[in-house]
């Protein structure tokens, strides 16, 4: 881990959710038009799905209506029939029909005739006694029948003698009935100019004698005869039903545009913001000191630079315009629920006021795991760059078993937060199920109710099923969204937390400025004196030095003299306690940090190769640099040849990985430095990683480099500073001895056991 005595973490730091929601909103600022578009498009597509309903009650209730009988025409048609079926009218049309001739002339016929039994006769004259009714024609035989009914015309059509007789004998049974007894028997009514004949209202009386309700008749209408049917079905209003269905389809295409259209307008509101965001924090990493970097984890700051600005990007994409809509739904099905039919209503919302009772309470518990999750995840992260940065160190010490407990214990606290948190909101999609499905069951039930009363129509059950389902929806979407926004204010608050850190100071009413063309190249260090934050000492006390043009210093002492602070200080990287740097006779302090950074070249011991040609790592910031003198640097370094042999040359791409040596990787950067012709050269052991032979390389060309420059080198193999032409000891924070390599030996002093100790045997 980097990182300086006094290191804190943020993870202590109270959390905000409010506030952090407030700053969300104010960063979103500059994005207001196209987020209110977005939000307008939720809403109207919001409306439209609240609408539909509405719309398909009207259609289920006209194609409801249609499936139904008509209850008019059946109510003319048995008005009709019960009039025609009255007993003095069914005896009268009897009466007419059978047209008895009991005339003497017959009454002799029976009494004389030979062919009919005595029984017969006696049965005659029992009907005749009886005053001859048409009811005791049943008890008469055929044998009689056929004397005493004659062939006759009734309404025009002949009735024979045989089908008087068959009418008798099937009296109860009007299926039965001859055809010319149907064609008479009842009149013709005519209903909505249908002609319904006698004989379809005989088969009509005939279908009906076991039907009890409506639902049976429905089932019966399909065998009845075709003039019936037409008459007691209800008309199609095709019409109506067109138009309604079109007005849904536009209803559900519009909806799912405007659906469509907030989608895209919020991916590019969330891509851009993150954009942003990213930027800022790119902005913000040049402006923090780098004692920032000294407190902090890189893994931490990578997680925030990462995951946490993905995580807002993807929750605004998918929660924002969520949100609303299910607000809007929410609202406007309530509305609509009161408007179509206010028993209903209340009985939807109280069937679903347990989903809000229990999700709110989730939603309490839930917010502090997610907040920890992100911390957790930079922490992880955090441990997962510093092991694998330094993977060869950990297997060359066998630490895997070490690095893989310490990862199991933060994964381990990653998982028990993201478990309890997923865990919490994961239970609401089965709350918001059940609060749902008991809606649908008390709908049903008190819709059934209302029906058979007939306060409502079948179309409004249907449509508040609809609206159960988008009442209850919009509460579980409210639900992830909030769980959503939960990790979108833990993730906004480490952003916020990182852009919102101590920046170095504002140097835009710096004015001064070295032209990097005309600086000779005299630095003065002056009582200088600097603390790191949280140290109780200081690491540099009362410095001193002066360096003068084309001089090359070096600087040796041991581990923790401040050779490195020192050298920082100078870079401006940190701001100086006490004392001052002078170059060319102005202070660093009238001069901005990046005129200082202009005027320094640094090789460092920590390469730092990024991923590119072997050519774009060594012309790093620098414009317009030919390849001739790329090729001549590096030739005088010695690494053209190796260049040459790689498969493209100086187009070859690497990356800092193993696919060059840690040498090869020193002395691209060491090219790097000496193609950036900036009058001060800093050395911070950049020949540390190369071999005897290639730092003898290096070390010719850098005296060639360092040729009218001043040049400060920081080494601790100190067989490569004996050309220096000052030696600065350090120890404790200050110089304790200064000169020439053989003048420094001389003195037998502190350089003297430094030097000699690096080649005891």
């Amino acid at each position: 881990m980097n990182g300086r005595p006094g290191m804190n973490s943020s993870r202590e730091k109270a959390k905000d959710f409010k506030n952090t929601i407030i700053r969300l909103v104010k960063e979103l600022k500059g994005y207001r038009l196209l987020i209110t578009f977005s939000l307008i498009l939720a809403i109207l597509g919001s409306i439209l799905s609240i609408v539909a309903p509405d719309k398909l009650s009207l259609l289920t209730n006209e194609i409801q209506e249609a499936l139904q009988i008509d209850t008019d025409n059946l109510e003319t048609l048995n008005e009709h029939i019960k009039t025609e079926t009255t007993e003095e009218n069914i005896y009268k049309s009897f009466g007419n029909i059978i047209s008895l001739n009991i005339t003497n002339e017959k009454v002799d016929e029976i009494k004389n005739s030979d062919e009919l039994s005595k029984s017969e006769k006696e049965a005659f004259n029992n009907f005749k006694e009886n005053g001859s009714q048409i009811s005791g024609l049943i008890a008469l035989s055929n044998n009689v029948l056929n004397i005493i009914l004659d062939e006759s015309i009734y309404k025009e059509t002949l009735i024979s003698t045989k089908d008087k007789i068959k009418l008798i004998n099937n009296i109860s049974d009007m299926s039965k009935y001859p055809d010319s007894i149907k064609e008479t028997l009842f009149d013709e009514i005519t209903i909505d100019d249908t002609v319904v004949s006698s004989e379809d209202q005989i088969t009509y009386i005939n279908l009906m004698q076991n039907v009890t309700d409506s639902s049976e008749l429905m089932i019966k209408l399909v065998s009845m005869p075709d003039s019936i049917s037409k008459v007691l079905s209800n008309k199609v209003n095709w019409d109506q039903i067109k138009i309604i269905t079109i007005n849904l389809l536009v209803l559900y295409i519009f909806s799912a545009t405007f659906t469509y259209l907030e989608s895209i307008s919020m991916t590019d509101v969330a891509n851009k913001f993150a954009r942003k965001l990213r930027r800022n924090i790119s902005t913000k990493i040049n402006r923090l000191p780098l004692k920032y970097f000294d407190k902090h984890r890189i893994g931490d700051i990578l997680s925030r630079v990462t995951n946490d600005i993905d995580m807002i990007a993807q929750s605004m994409n998918n929660s924002l315009a969520t949100l609303v809509s299910a607000l809007t739904l929410f609202i406007g099905t309530i509305i609509m629920m009161f408007v179509t039919n206010y028993v209903m209503a209340f009985t939807a919302i109280i069937a679903s006021f347990i989903g809000f009772i229990l999700m709110f309470i989730v939603l309490i518990k839930s917010q502090k795991y997610f907040i920890q999750r992100q911390i957790e995840i930079g922490n992880l992260n955090a441990h997962i760059e510093e092991i694998y940065s330094g993977i060869n160190v950990v297997k060359a010490y066998n630490g895997q078993k070490d690095a893989n407990s310490k990862f199991d214990q933060l994964n381990k606290k990653v998982y028990n937060c993201n478990k309890k948190g997923q865990f919490l909101s994961g239970i609401m999609m089965p709350i918001m199920h059940f609060v749902g499905n008991l809606g649908y069951v008390a709908v049903c039930i008190v819709g059934a109710l209302l029906t058979s009363n007939e306060s409502i129509t079948f179309g409004v059950i249907v449509a508040f099923i609809v609206y159960v389902r988008l009442f209850t929806s919009p509460l579980s979407q409210i639900a992830q969204a909030m769980t959503s926004i939960q990790s979108t204010a833990a993730a906004s608050e480490r952003v916020f937390e990182f852009l919102d850190e101590k920046e170095m100071d504002d140097e835009s009413h710096i004015v001064k400025k070295l032209s990097k063309e005309e600086v000779k190249g005299n630095i003065e260090f002056k009582n200088i004196t600097f603390k790191y934050d949280g140290n109780d000492k200081p690491t540099i006390y009362n410095f001193s030095a002066e360096a003068k043009p084309g001089q090359k210093i070096a600087i040796v002492g041991p581990t923790g003299a401040g050779k490195t602070t020192m050298v920082n200080l100078l870079m401006k990287f940190y701001d100086i306690t006490d004392g001052d740097i002078i170059i060319d006779g102005v202070s660093t302090k009238e001069i901005s940090r990046e005129n200082v950074h202009e005027l320094f070249t640094m090789v460092l011991q920590d390469t730092w190769i990024f991923n590119g040609t072997i050519k774009e790592n060594i012309v790093f910031n620098n414009k317009n640099v030919k390849q001739d003198e790329i090729e001549k640097v590096c030739k005088k370094v010695g690494i053209h040849h190796l260049i040459k042999t790689m498969s493209k040359g100086y187009d070859t791409i690497i990356n800092d990985d193993d696919s060059v040596s840690a040498g090869e990787r020193q002395l691209i950067t060491i090219v790097r430095g000496m193609i950036d012709n900036a009058p001060f050269l800093i050395l911070d052991e950049a020949t540390s990683n190369v071999d005897t032979r290639t730092e003898e390389l290096v070390q010719e060309a850098m005296d060639k480099l360092a040729q009218n420059k001043t040049s400060f080198i920081i080494a601790h193999r100190l067989s490569t500073i004996k050309n220096a032409d000052l030696i600065l000891v350090m120890k404790d924070g200050n110089i304790i001895e200064q000169g020439t390599h053989d003048n420094l030996l001389k003195q037998k002093g502190f350089y003297y056991e430094l030097y000699n100790a690096q080649f005891e045997k």
